[in-house]
């Protein structure tokens, strides 16, 4: 079921302000991957990650309408959510780049399905692809948690426009 009501009142709404305000929130950093039909692997960073149930167990993150790789993930029927550790901010930013191939110096093994996982990563989350949102300018993805794993480490967060670790 889904509930909407009218938009709000958006007249005199500052989006650089928004931004500002959001980046007050610290995230954890994750690497979205996958594997292509193909046998080659997909990636990128994001720090739009939470839990929404245990039972099921759900976890969404978010995905811009523009980006190059909305198909891919639309499409896969499974990706992994690797929780990079507060060692890992070369691994965010190689991710989150369009100029290098981030597979040529990834660490990473493979999961029961065939995805790849960073290796080093806190935690992991192998998900099938449950569902998809459209809502503003993002797609919500839902994933069912077939798999994870953990390695308790400092987190890599985002917070004020930066990288940093809770060391």
């Amino acid at each position: 079921m889904n509930i909407s009501s009218p938009r709000a009142d958006s007249r005199e709404f500052d989006t650089p302000h928004f931004r500002q305000a959001l980046s007050q929130f610290a995230t954890g950093v994750t690497v979205i991957t996958t594997r292509l039909a193909d046998g080659s692997f997909r990636g990128l960073t994001a720090s739009s990650f939470n839990s929404v149930s245990l039972d099921p167990p759900l976890v969404l993150w978010s995905l811009a309408n523009g980006a190059n790789s909305l198909p891919i993930f639309t499409g896969n029927s499974h990706y992994v959510i690797n929780v990079l550790n507060a060692g890992q901010a070369h691994l965010a930013k190689l991710f989150s780049s369009r100029g290098e191939d981030p597979w040529a110096s990834a660490e990473y093994e493979l999961s029961r399905t065939g995805q790849p996982i960073l290796k080093g990563a806190v935690a992991w989350f192998e998900c099938h692809n449950r569902s998809r949102y459209p809502e503003g300018d993002h797609v919500i993805f839902v994933g069912e948690v077939e798999h994870c794993e953990f390695s308790p480490q400092a987190p890599l967060v985002f917070h004020g426009g930066g990288f940093r670790s809770l060391g």
